[in-house]
């Protein structure tokens, strides 16, 4: 069910900013959580931003992504698994397509989506991963099927705590898929037929961290930060050649306690490094490749243990937070020394009468025009000025009170989307377009 205020349908189409962009996949149009829109009004009063639209959801971790004026996303109701596309603008529906899955649990906590579409701005194809290994191609005009592939029955069938949970990439003509299978750990598929170009084995198998690209001696790699539900627990960073499929190196970073699992997606840092990081005991670590393509980790930090929230490198520094505490750390990447540290225990925000402590637990950050925004997982937004010498806290909203809000924000074209996953989960349109 569509909300949309009242008087805020005409300031849709009569805002203007400086610059806007898609944001068509998991972690943003770089794949780093920047976004180069400009000329934002990112001052909030203490409710946060105008509210556009909300649109009821069902269950699920996944954010949505957005291009050519439509947004998608993925969410469970009941026991179907729903791709539903909107009108970016209005939240108007254009298509669904649901289809049953298998719901399970681990640990008390139940299957649901955790994975990102991808949206391929080229050829206009979404490209959803579901819990199940559903993993299908939809024309993004209509929702029309055009290949589909359930990745247990054609790869096997891997061990996860809690199904699928790694969002698609799009390399050129290649769609990666962390499969996490026995024997096929990461696929590269045709992306306009799903016809299988390579695969890359690795005991590792499976994670809920994405892939993602970045440079080594030159030339383009693929990061992938394997390591799951497996005994011995075994899991790290797989530097692989997407042309071909062959792992370059093979970095060991996992915690060794069972129930573990990597979730953070890698960090390119410049050229020859990643940053990868878990929140089980080893914390962060700062990986170089040298001339052969062989890593070596150059710095640790057990303090810097992102579990699925992942950081932000920006000019230098390392931006995150660690644990489950939501403790804002900024990192100098050259020397592996944490600048400052800072926790928002002693912080409220006005929430119904009352004040309420800001608790970022395990909030997610995204950069937009000079400044960050925090996403704290109960609600609260924060604007940041960050720096190597510290942070200033610019600003302060709430914008609902309800746990588990674990999906990472989304800035397109002067709108920001933000999914609340409890107490009446829904996904929320604000306006923040200079006015």
């Amino acid at each position: 069910m569509i909300r949309l205020l009242p008087g805020l349908l005409a300031l849709c189409f009569c805002s203007s900013w400086l610059k806007a962009e898609d944001w068509p996949h998991f972690r943003g149009p770089n794949l780093n959580f920047h976004s180069s829109e400009t000329g934002l009004s990112l001052i909030f009063p203490p409710e946060g931003p105008k509210k556009l639209w909300e649109v009821e959801r069902g269950k699920g971790h996944s954010g949505p992504v957005v291009a050519k004026g439509k947004l998608v996303f993925i969410h469970q109701v009941k026991e179907n698994e729903v791709i539903q596309c909107l009108d970016a603008e209005t939240g108007k529906e254009i298509w669904q397509h649901s289809y049953p899955v298998k719901v399970e649990q681990s640990y008390g906590i139940s299957d649901t989506p955790r994975s990102s579409p991808t949206i391929d701005v080229e050829t206009g194809t979404v490209y959803s991963f579901g819990n199940d290994s559903d993993l299908i191609a939809l024309n993004l005009e209509d929702g029309k099927i055009l290949w589909e592939i359930k990745t247990f029955e054609k790869f096997g069938k891997g061990p996860f705590f809690f199904g699928q949970g790694s969002s698609p990439l799009v390399l050129g003509e290649k769609l990666i898929v962390h499969v996490g299978a026995p024997d096929v750990c990461v696929a590269a598929l045709n992306k306009k037929t799903g016809e299988t170009i390579w695969t890359a084995d690795s005991e590792w198998h499976g994670s809920y961290a994405s892939p993602v690209t970045g440079i080594v001696n030159g030339k383009t790699r693929l990061f992938v930060f394997a390591g799951g539900k497996t005994e011995p627990p075994e899991g790290g960073l797989l530097c692989i050649d997407p042309e071909n499929g062959k792992v370059d190196d093979a970095i060991s970073w996992r915690s060794d306690m069972f129930a573990s699992v990597n979730a953070a997606s890698p960090v390119p840092c410049g050229e020859n490094r990643v940053f990868i990081s878990e929140d089980y005991g080893k914390g962060g670590a700062l990986i170089e490749f040298d001339d052969n393509f062989q890593g070596r980790v150059v710095w640790s930090l057990p303090e810097f243990g992102c579990q699925f929230q992942t950081p932000i490198y920006h000019q230098g520094v390392i931006y995150g937070l660690g644990g489950n505490g939501g403790l804002l750390m900024g990192v100098e990447v050259s020397s592996g020394v944490p600048r400052w540290n800072e926790s928002f225990y002693d912080t409220t925000i006005l929430w119904e009468g009352r004040e309420i402590p800001i608790s970022l637990g395990h909030a997610h950050l995204i950069h937009v025009d000079g400044e960050f925004l925090c996403l704290g997982e109960n609600g609260d937004l924060l604007r940041l000025s960050m720096n190597s010498r510290g942070y200033t806290l610019l600003g302060k909203s709430r914008l609902f009170y309800a746990p588990e809000t674990w999906a990472p924000p989304v800035i397109s074209n002067g709108r920001l989307y933000v999914n609340q996953n409890e107490m009446g989960s829904r996904l929320i349109c604000y306006d923040v377009r200079s006015k």
